[in-house]
């Protein structure tokens, strides 16, 4: 027998077994705290979002609890009915504004990576408490009260379809001129008027960390880095190495990790970076067609500076749009199949506390 096959086989463990019945009541703790955090962010005026002076320095607190509050009354009434039609509904649009509240969460993580602190605390962990009811709501809205009666096994290794491989050919390649500029940057050569000395007091007097100063003193962009380890994810996703990476990590190897793991890192940057390269796109296009005005920032010229931004824009946005289309394929890819019979007729597991329904002869 293959070690896919005893690993398919293996029965799991009772506490995932029972984790569609458990979803709902975990994110009814989670919805509690949640509504609890935006109370007291309203009532001390505390900023969790980077808008949120705009709105009043309540306001955001105040949004936070509604959105806590509703979660716990529709996770309630799940675990007492179970999950509807209309429920089910509610818990993916409460599950899409916890997404919306936790962008951001990506650039916390860049930072504390390299040493650097967070801009607000209060909203580094509203990122982190969207980010987790995103994905508990997500599972609420997924799970079933009746126990699973189908037997599935875990589906081989394949690669993506030619047309996902594609898209993340060109997520890669828009990476090239934005790595392109970086390294002529910590190399001491000159692009959109900055010269790389100048690039180093930028980041001095911008507060980035003595990691990331090293780094750039040594010829090493921390966002180069950060790239290549985003392209290596990415291929990951849509290539058969990624699903098997359990073997071939020395510090993995007899240990049962999910296959799914890379999921995790792909949603938070596809969540992060493809809406943040989109819309930062539409703006480009407003100046470069001079709707808006752009200004020069730390660039000798406006011009200089919409040159920078194109650049990363399109890396930003190609690279997440292809994240989230790899990401969907390796969710299809990684699904669970129904077991089949010798007669290839689905193998049906016992229920609980009955005899068994199917048994292929």
């Amino acid at each position: 027998m293959t070690a896919d096959a005893r690993t398919a086989n293996r029965p799991r463990p009772t506490w995932w077994r029972q984790w569609p019945l458990r979803a709902g009541r975990v994110a009814l703790l989670w919805a509690i705290a949640y509504a609890g955090f935006g109370l007291a962010c309203a009532l001390t005026e505390t900023r969790v979002f980077p808008s949120g002076d705009a709105l009043g320095p309540s306001a955001p607190g105040w949004a936070v609890m509604s959105v806590g509050t509703s979660a716990a009354l529709t996770c309630a009434a799940v675990t007492r009915h179970g999950t509807r039609p209309a429920s089910r509904a509610l818990l993916w649009a409460l599950c899409a504004l916890s997404a919306l509240g936790a962008f951001g969460l990506l650039m916390d993580l860049i930072t504390l990576t390299f040493g650097q602190g967070v801009d607000s605390r209060a909203a580094a962990v509203h990122h982190v408490l969207a980010a987790t009811g995103a994905l508990l709501l997500a599972a609420t809205a997924r799970a079933d009260r009746r126990p699973p009666v189908v037997t599935y096994v875990r589906p081989p290794a394949t690669a993506a379809a030619r047309s996902v491989q594609l898209t993340a050919c060109a997520g890669t390649v828009a990476f090239v001129p934005y790595v392109v500029m970086k390294q002529v940057w910590v190399f001491g050569g000159t692009f959109a008027g900055t010269s790389g000395a100048e690039m180093l007091a930028i980041s001095e007097r911008n507060g980035a960390s003595g990691i990331w100063l090293t780094l750039e003193s040594r010829g090493l962009d921390a966002t180069v880095l950060l790239a290549a380890l985003g392209v290596f994810l990415l291929w990951g996703l849509v290539r058969p190495w990624g699903q098997v990476f359990p073997r071939w990590a020395p510090f993995l190897r007899g240990r049962r990790v999910p296959r799914r793991l890379p999921l995790a890192p792909a949603l938070i940057g596809a969540a992060t970076l493809a809406p943040y390269g989109v819309f930062g796109l539409g703006y480009l296009t407003l100046a470069t067609t001079g709707v808006v005005t752009m200004r020069r920032g730390d660039f000798p010229s406006p011009a200089d500076a919409l040159l920078v931004a194109w650049i990363g824009m399109i890396a930003f946005a190609a690279y997440g749009i292809a994240l989230a289309v790899a990401a969907r394929s390796y969710w299809s890819r990684t699904r669970p199949l129904p077991a089949a019979a010798p007669t290839g007729r689905l193998r049906r597991a016992a229920p609980p506390d009955g005899p068994l329904p199917y048994q292929a002869p």
